[in-house]
């Protein structure tokens, strides 16, 4: 049983924010101070990437661990013992098949997409971003041998 009101559960609810978190906030800021230009919550692309580097076309989700379903299984039988467990539960899947959706129709439009989870990209910055630069190396390799093909 919900230990709020509905009044002070929809309070709650509109504080969690859907831009600017402290996540995408961390993992800007780094790829700013390497030199990085992007987008933020690119509307002009599925799902609203979180950041999209336009130039390469990588698409990057910050996700959090709770609304986007990580370590699922054991999340959801957590959930089935909590309350309002078939709307949590609901809620969560519809996510995480919004989030395969998104995913795979940035893949068609030949973006790279790129999740992170929350927690890493806290405590492990760096590898977030050198994931990041990884994939910027690629896709300039990819389109430099395009541009050599023409």
């Amino acid at each position: 049983m919900d230990v709020l009101t509905p009044s002070q559960r929809h309070k709650a609810m509109s504080h969690v924010r859907s831009e600017n978190t402290s996540i995408e906030l961390i993992l800007r800021k780094a790829l700013w101070h390497r030199g990085y230009r992007y987008r933020k919550n690119y509307k002009a692309l599925p799902g609203s990437p979180d950041i999209a580097i336009t130039k390469y076309r990588i698409a990057i989700f910050c996700d959090s661990e709770f609304f986007h379903g990580k370590d699922w299984e054991e999340l959801k039988l957590r959930l089935e013992n909590g309350d309002n467990s078939t709307y949590w539960i609901k809620k969560i899947m519809r996510n995480m098949e919004r989030d395969r959706e998104n995913e795979q129709s940035l893949r068609y439009q030949d973006w790279t997409v790129l999740r992170f989870w929350g927690h890493d990209i806290v405590k492990h910055t760096d590898e977030c971003i050198k994931a990041i630069e990884e994939t910027i190396y690629l896709r300039s390799i990819l389109n430099s041998k395009d541009s050599d093909i023409s």
